[in-house]
């Protein structure tokens, strides 16, 4: 019992030394990215404001490492974000904000189904938006060697926001990974989409107004086309050649029109497909990801408003289930 105790106490003793050296490391990249921020035309006062609390958040690098995206199967994964409570809760928020919401929809081309479903899957309908201090979270990331360089731009661009008075740097609190809102905007979609749709001088994306029209500019200015197909499930035969399957989000490969594809789908005569012509993907999201997955199952052919939905958030399993949660609200609302 006693080398047990010791042994624990060793490693509370190395994970603090640990904590201690990349919080001094920290501090002297913090040193370093003002240089940075400053030649990025971030005023000095702006920098030492908004990043004086700013430290190293070690449960950043943990979420980062450990999404859900990256261990849970595709059949877990859209069961958790499209179960009959988050619809139930979905409905009664859409009868409480009717009116906004059938109005961005007519003004932004955008279906209500859509929004509510982004909006419950990122922050259970504006209920959980995050509690992370998103400076040091961005902050964290930046300093982290894995996407350095795409949070540091994400933080420079939201110290442009702070500077140019757009947001106030003291309600900056989301998720881990620096998204902010009822919709879960990192800076450069703010930067890019939101805007004050109620004309209160302020972009509140806390604010149903505000994050719903955002939302649907967002949607709408990367492509979304209303009510066509995302994706359909799909039995694919064992003779389809691998080259065709898309097991990652980054870039979806081997795009063909429909029909060209027919001879592989064993339940093609079920999907009812109205134009043969549309060019689709194939994905298989378990594989490669799930130890021990099937290589042909479970698999979808996904149309362009499925690659929309990648751009918001680059994971096959997201999009899968976005528009499933879509399609169950058609059946509600």
């Amino acid at each position: 019992m006693k080398l047990i105790s010791q042994i624990f106490f060793l490693f509370l003793l190395t994970i603090s030394n640990c904590y201690s050296s990349e919080n001094i490391n920290f501090n002297e990249w913090k040193k370093n990215f003002k240089k940075v921020a400053l030649a990025n035309n971030i005023s000095e006062k702006t920098f030492d404001t908004a990043m004086q609390n700013a430290r190293f958040l070690p449960k950043v690098i943990e979420y980062d490492r450990f999404q859900p995206e990256f261990y849970e199967d595709t059949k877990t994964y859209i069961g958790k974000r499209t179960s009959t409570k988050k619809l139930k809760k979905g409905v009664d928020f859409y009868k409480n904000n009717s009116t906004l919401i059938n109005l961005v929809e007519k003004n932004f081309g955008v279906e209500k189904e859509l929004l509510l479903s982004l909006m419950g899957i990122e922050t259970n309908f504006g209920t959980y938006v995050g509690k992370m201090d998103i400076i040091s979270s961005l902050a964290t990331l930046s300093y982290d060697k894995r996407r350095s360089e795409f949070f540091s731009n994400e933080l420079l661009t939201l110290l442009r926001l702070i500077d140019d008075n757009q947001i106030d740097y003291k309600t900056l609190y989301g998720s881990w990974a620096g998204a902010f809102g009822f919709f879960q905007f990192m800076p450069s979609t703010i930067k890019n989409y939101a805007f004050d749709y109620n004309k209160d001088d302020f972009i509140d994306l806390k604010n149903s107004e505000d994050a719903y029209a955002s939302a649907a500019n967002y949607l709408n200015k990367i492509g979304w086309k209303k009510n066509d197909l995302c994706f359909k499930k799909i039995e694919l035969d064992e003779n389809i050649p691998i080259k065709f399957l898309n097991v990652s989000a980054r870039k979806l490969h081997s795009k063909k029109k429909i029909k060209s594809f027919k001879k592989y789908i064993k339940n093609y005569s079920e999907l009812n497909i109205k134009n043969e012509n549309q060019r689709i993907a194939i994905i298989t999201p378990d594989k490669d990801i799930i130890p021990d997955a099937q290589t042909l199952n479970p698999a979808y052919i996904v149309f362009e408003n499925y690659e929309i939905i990648l751009k918001w958030n680059r994971s096959l399993r997201f999009a899968l289930a976005v528009c499933t949660l879509k399609d169950k609200f058609k059946n509600e609302i």
